[in-house]
């Protein structure tokens, strides 16, 4: 389970939860413009905007879990079980193997609106990268400061869908997401007023009781609605530092902490990292469940016209710093 959100202050931050019971060992990679990109059913391409983002390599190809290009747009794929449908490949259409989706977009896309109008063309394939990994059933999320759409394949072909709330999760299918928010039309993050009835007075006996019902477990509606509210009603900050502390702090709402999601194979759910990207500056954050210091990655800081990936291991050894 996984939860996508963008921020709105600042340069906009976007990032992801990754939950699962174990880890590929991912790493933060930066891909410079001149590394060349050989895509499965794409064709090649020798340059194209840098990007900087979450990934498993294998063979020395980086699989995206998320990322942000040097333009600042930013994509995420999350898991999206029973309801993803890939293709075969079609002529007349770019077929683009599903693991090859995020970069494919983000080397040369570089608002979420180009993006719109070149998923027009791109039929996902049920490719998968090798025999030993089938292909991931996911449904993506990609944004700019300005605007956010998310990409869902079903068995009635692909849907583009506009996101106004900024808000992704796991299943239902964003549609029914966003149906859900109606049964929360009532929430809101100032003092509620009596209107149970006029013949008894009620007490506002704690702060907080405006968002009194607003869903507190860790399934996927749930956290698609609490994120909305969160990131909804979080005013913008005023520099930087303090804009990636709040991200941290809305992500923290949806975080799996050890122990509360078991799985049939008696393993936890957790949530592995967290990152944030900030989408004017090319920089990734990032938590581990290891490790709650944020740490960065500039992807500005390495050569950005070389060819050769640049990686980075997540630090996952929790760091405390003492005082006395």
């Amino acid at each position: 389970m996984c939860t996508a959100l963008k921020f709105n202050s600042g340069n906009g931050f976007f990032g992801r939860t990754l939950d699962n019971d174990f880890s590929y060992k991912e790493e933060v990679v930066i891909m410079p413009r001149r590394r060349r990109l050989c895509f499965r059913e794409a064709g090649e391409m020798s340059a194209h905007y840098a990007m900087i983002g979450i990934a498993y390599v294998v063979d020395n190809y980086p699989l995206f879990y998320d990322g942000c290009n040097e333009k600042g747009l930013a994509m995420a794929g999350l898991n999206y079980v029973g309801n993803a449908t890939y293709y075969e490949p079609k002529c007349g259409k770019q077929n683009v193997a599903s693991f090859d989706f995020i970069p494919y977009i983000l080397s040369q896309c570089a608002t979420a609106d180009e993006a719109r109008k070149k998923l027009e063309h791109i039929n996902i394939t049920k490719t998968p990268f090798n025999d030993q990994l089938p292909p991931a059933q996911l449904h993506w999320m990609i944004t700019d400061k300005n605007s956010a759409i998310v990409v869902e394949c079903d068995v009635d072909g692909m849907h583009v869908y506009d996101n106004p709330v900024g808000v992704l999760a796991n299943n239902p299918p964003f549609p029914t997401q966003m149906f859900g928010l109606n049964n929360y039309i009532n929430l809101s993050p100032r003092p509620p007023r009596n209107t149970f009835s006029d013949k008894i007075g009620l007490d506002r006996y704690s702060r907080g009781m405006g968002a009194l019902g607003l869903p507190g477990d860790v399934s996927s509606s749930s956290r698609f609605v609490r994120s909305a509210f969160t990131v909804l009603n979080s005013p913008p900050c005023a520099d930087c530092v303090a804009g990636v502390s709040q991200y941290f702090h809305i992500m923290g709402g949806v975080e799996q902490i050890r122990g509360c999601v078991v799985l049939d194979n008696g393993e936890y759910e957790t949530t592995i990292y967290t990152t944030c990207y900030d989408l004017g500056a090319g920089v990734c954050y990032y938590t581990a469940y290891e490790n709650h210091r944020i740490c960065a990655v500039d992807m500005h800081r390495v050569d950005l016209e070389g060819s050769s990936l640049v990686r980075y291991p997540l630090i996952r050894t929790e760091q405390v710093l003492m005082q006395n």
